[in-house]
């Protein structure tokens, strides 16, 4: 049985003077100018748990895709660990859900709630708290540029390609801040969408700030385990299907107050087809 939660989201507002957004990402702690040039306003929104119905949703319907697979590493300890053992099956997985022919992740980050905490450093990154898509066309674009050689990249452009995510719980149910993923046919991609620079200290990066609309129809799938993952879409290079999902971390009102604290690891992955 599906049920619905109403729960506060929160959304981009755009700049009011009408410059582009930008937000700073491990800025010097010496740089004087704001940390982001944007408004966040909170929303009260349904969503949806389709616990029972996952199956209605796929990457080219909705822009993401739930499937059930232990992973065979589970330990998430150490950064050098992930890469050589939870990599190699998480490619093999996403060939298998996409029918894609290469794929090639290019990071990956573990997200761990720590209540009272307001930092979100690179050491220590929790849920993300905002309606967004991670990529744009521009940004997809020069991934594909900036991590494969650049023998290969011009041709894998020609061909269809996506940017997707692939995002499961670790050590114990997520019922505390699960994600939430809007339903693509429910967007308006002229009108809904801003991109913002995103200035890291090496590099300008880009990514789609998500401004309220009441037509959103907002899913998730309550208490994922370990066992289960979601794929989500950042992009994708074919025309006449779901191009990206935007998605938040959000606090389920019907989560219990001694639930653990949500933990998960999503890596991000170049998707590429023949």
């Amino acid at each position: 049985m599906s049920s619905s939660v109403s729960a506060t989201l929160s959304y981009f507002s755009p700049p009011k003077d009408g410059s582009r957004p930008y937000q700073y990402i491990n800025s010097d702690p010496s740089n004087s100018q704001p940390r982001q040039n944007f408004d966040i306003v909170d929303h009260q929104v349904d969503i949806e748990s389709i616990r029972g119905k996952e199956n209605e949703y796929t990457l080219d319907t909705s822009g993401f895709q739930f499937s059930k697979r232990p992973a065979k590493h589970q330990s998430f300890a150490s950064d050098e660990e992930i890469r050589n053992e939870y990599y190699p099956e998480s490619i093999e997985l996403i060939k298998e859900l996409t029918g894609a022919s290469r794929v090639v992740l290019f990071d990956h980050t573990i997200r761990r709630r720590r209540p009272g905490e307001m930092e979100d450093t690179p050491d220590k990154r929790q849920p993300v708290p905002r309606v967004h898509v991670d990529q744009t066309k521009a940004s997809a674009i020069a991934r594909v540029h900036r991590h494969l050689p650049a023998s290969d990249a011009p041709t894998l452009l020609e061909r269809r390609f996506q940017i997707i995510n692939l995002w499961r719980p670790i050590e114990n149910p997520a019922y505390d801040w699960p994600l939430a993923f809007c339903d693509y046919r429910s967007v308006d991609p002229k009108n809904d969408f801003t991109p913002s620079t995103l200035k890291y200290p090496e590099y300008d990066g880009e990514t789609m700030n998500v401004k309220f609309n009441p037509q959103h129809k907002w899913k998730y799938v309550r208490g994922m385990a370990p066992d289960e993952l979601v794929v989500i879409k950042c992009f994708d290079s074919k025309e006449g299907v779901a191009q990206f999902t935007p998605h938040t971390g959000f606090q389920d009102p019907t989560t219990s107050a001694n639930a653990p604290l949500r933990q998960s690891i999503e890596l991000r992955a170049l998707v590429f087809y023949d």
